[in-house]
């Protein structure tokens, strides 16, 4: 059964459903191993720091995103997806390997991945077993680039720019002709597994202008006026501990979301937004062209959240949902699928999920879980409670960790000699404005959630 377009977006405001019911049915393509049955293509979309309320599918009434809604319309939109470590470096590689960053240990932009872990990441898993890998855009993890483990390679080192002397193109187009260029050539008998990693919405650090969209987009939103976050005061900085009011957060913030900059720069990242819908446009009406799209799976993410402002920061790193939320679109070709899930899913599920998709064993390695049960209405849930870190060493950028469950999240920083600690309860709270750690009546629920901290730190490794 499939939801009516309009009666989809109402029963998606802001990630949460409101009543929508029907019977699927549990009929789900499974690839074989079987010669004469065709193994399905697939197309990963990871975007860069696009929180999960950024899409007109969300929730979002301004943002114009139609061709990715409508990659939900065709599929199954996941609405309590997160990331395990809220940083480009550490959620790509867990994009990657299935495996928490304490596994992996790519913890800054120099650390990469090991030739054993290329080995059982995804796309390699994917080769192994006869596809044609190809990867396209920012890379987005240390050493040398791994050229020679794709087939197709057009990736390139560290942040990229927006706009570069001798290129015409904005980088989103850019890459997106990559792309077109790659699926015009491919002829191969074997399925393919294309990667494509955007570097928007993210910004251009040390830029006057962050938010650095295409020119064609210039004027789109021009006349909307954007509401203000409701976080983004001065009495939500100020409930801040200390070492988060100086963070790097809070230095980013000015001159992207202060008084002067908020409604530009917010505008400039839904432009930059919308160009990635645009690419998508292009992308799945190339694919429709080349006669792919009946058998192609496309995947939509991105490596983490975003602050817009919100608490008096800018940019991710920290725990709340603004933060650690995000996107998270899987669209099915020609199958029953269940349309809106609820249940909390993590980006180190993205590689599973692929692999049991394409019919491939996952290997005892990956720590994520295949979301197909979830599509498949065999399970309403795959777990109740997850961990998150975020361990980078930087001074301005103070490491944390914590827990995830559906109704409360506890984190701890770790700075030395200090006792810093929140917790909320989602489920009365969900913007998380009061922290309960110091209350007496929530000393037991405190004890618990450090005892599960310490249960994840000895068994993730």
């Amino acid at each position: 059964m499939k939801i009516a377009r309009r009666k989809f977006i109402q029963g998606t405001v802001f990630g949460t459903t409101l009543g929508i019911a029907g019977s699927l049915t549990n009929k789900y393509f499974s690839a074989s191993s079987d010669p004469k049955i065709k193994r399905p293509n697939f197309v990963i979309l990871v975007t860069d720091d696009l929180r999960w309320d950024c899409l007109g599918i969300a929730g979002n009434r301004i943002i114009q995103t139609p061709h990715i809604d409508q990659l939900a319309y065709d599929g199954s939109l996941f609405l309590n997806n997160f990331v395990t470590t809220s940083i480009c470096s550490s959620s790509r590689a867990s994009i990657f390997t299935g495996e928490y960053s304490r596994r992996h240990k790519i913890w800054d932009f120099n650390s990469a991945l090991s030739s054993e872990q290329l080995r059982l990441s995804y796309p390699n898993l994917l080769r192994s077993s006869g596809y044609e890998i190809a990867f396209i855009g920012k890379w987005g993890l240390g050493g040398n680039l791994p050229e020679t483990e794709f087939d197709y390679w057009q990736g390139f080192a560290g942040q990229g720019y927006y706009f570069e002397s001798g290129r015409k193109e904005h980088l989103t187009q850019y890459l997106t002709n990559q792309t077109l260029e790659y699926l015009n050539q491919y002829k191969s008998q074997k399925p393919f597994c294309l990667s494509l990693s955007y570097k928007a919405p993210h910004a251009q650090d040390n830029s006057p202008e962050p938010f650095q969209s295409e020119p064609q987009f210039a004027n789109l939103y021009k006349d909307v006026t954007i509401a203000d976050i409701s976080t983004n005061t001065a009495a939500h900085f100020k409930n801040l501990p200390l070492f988060l009011q100086t963070s790097e957060g809070r230095i980013r913030w000015q001159g992207r979301f202060d008084e002067t900059d908020f409604e530009h720069s917010i505008k400039q990242y839904y432009r930059l937004i919308t160009g990635i819908d645009n690419s998508v446009r292009q992308i799945v009406e190339k694919l429709k062209q080349l006669n792919l799209y009946e058998n192609t799976y496309i995947i939509f993410t991105s490596d983490n959240g975003f602050f817009l402002g919100d608490r008096g920061l800018s940019d991710k790193w920290f725990g709340y949902e603004e933060s650690i939320r995000t996107p998270l679109i899987i669209r099915s070709p020609k199958n029953p699928y269940k349309q809106l899930i609820p249940a909390m899913t993590l980006n180190i599920d993205i590689a599973p999920t692929i692999l049991d998709l394409a019919g491939i064993n996952i290997p005892p390695s990956m720590q994520g879980k295949s979301l197909l049960p979830l599509i498949q209405e065999k399970t309403e849930t795959l777990r109740d409670i997850w961990f998150y870190e975020h361990l980078l060493n930087l001074p301005k950028i103070p490491q944390s960790e914590g827990i995830r469950t559906v109704d409360y999240k506890y984190l701890r920083y770790l700075i030395p000699n200090q006792n810093n600690e929140m917790l909320f309860d989602l489920k009365h709270d969900p913007l998380e404005e009061n922290n309960l750690a110091n209350l007496p009546q929530y000393q037991a629920k405190l004890k618990e959630f450090r005892q599960a901290v310490a249960q994840f730190q000895k068994t993730l490794v």
